[in-house]
């Protein structure tokens, strides 16, 4: 099971209640999409486990959405992490982090490692990896798909009838065949394909093509809604989403959940947008500071 937590839900300007746009997805160890000011404040408070952080990926290189970095790196060098941290973010991110943290007061008592991606596989970890990809906003941003390989499962029904029982599950799945009552038992007789979760987080984005495809079949779409339709020329302007917009991408990608972020806090009450967005696509959530995503 793949949790995500949210730790920020805003747009650029925060408020008493909410901060920018930031999610940490909990999979084994810990990992960062985008990082809003006191960010490792945000993951004690919720529960993300920042000791634990193995990357941060980095939507643009607006300041809401990477600010935390700088005093998180600081609060995992002061309870003294050594092991590396990738960070990520479209090109620019690593002459700018190198420039930062050259400085004598901020360089950080282990190692960071800075990529600068315009798409595809930016991490592969053992269960699942991280892909990037473009997408249009007003400077040079990226959405990113976190996605588990395919699985096999047993077909319980298909396993007894050849007879397995207890160990002869875990042996089979080593070996890839076991001779049963006489009779070679293959693992594909017995089992099926499933494919794996994939979670697609949008960043800072105007509807585009690229958005669309990565979130096909999506599990969980996690989208920029900043503005309701009433508000759609700002939306266009600024090269962000509308609530419906968002709503249409999880429609037309079939995705099965959509999760609203990055609100204007021009709304201070957000029914609105999440009202406009369930009109089109019912399986729709508002992204609020501490709301836990199973996936």
């Amino acid at each position: 099971m793949i949790r995500l937590v949210a730790l920020g839900s805003c747009g650029s300007l925060p408020s008493v209640r909410h901060v920018p746009s930031s999610f940490a997805v909990k999979y084994g160890a810990t990992y960062l999409f985008d990082c809003c000011e006191g960010c490792q404040r945000q993951m004690m408070k919720y529960g993300a486990n920042y000791g634990q952080l193995e990357a941060v990926f980095l939507s643009h290189l607006h300041a809401d959405h990477f600010l935390g970095v700088f005093g998180l790196v600081q609060t995992l060098g002061m309870i003294g992490r050594r092991s590396e941290l990738l960070i990520t973010g479209p090109v620019g991110t690593k002459k700018m982090m190198d420039a930062v943290f050259s400085l004598k007061e901020l360089a950080p008592p282990f190692p960071l490692v800075f990529k600068d991606v315009r798409d595809g596989v930016v991490l592969e970890e053992r269960l699942f990896s991280v892909r990037a990809f473009p997408v249009r906003h007003g400077c040079k941003a990226l959405g990113y798909a976190l996605e588990e390989g395919e699985k096999t499962r047993f077909d319980e029904a298909k396993a007894k009838a050849k007879g397995l029982r207890g160990p002869m599950f875990t042996e089979i799945q080593e070996k890839g065949k076991l001779a049963i009552g006489g009779k070679t038992v293959r693992l594909e007789d017995i089992t099926y394909k499933q494919d794996g979760k994939k979670i697609v987080y949008s960043g800072d984005t105007a509807p585009c093509a690229e958005l669309l495809a990565a979130a096909k079949n999506a599990d969980l779409l996690i989208h920029d809604a900043c503005f309701t339709e009433a508000d759609g020329a700002q939306a266009k302007e600024r090269l962000l989403s509308t609530a419906k917009e968002a709503a249409e991408c999880a429609k037309k990608a079939g995705a099965k959940k959509l999760l609203l972020t990055h609100a204007s806090n021009r709304y201070e009450d957000r029914s609105p947008l999440l009202k406009e967005a369930k009109a089109v696509f019912r399986e729709t959530l508002m992204a609020e500071e501490g709301l836990e995503v199973l996936v």
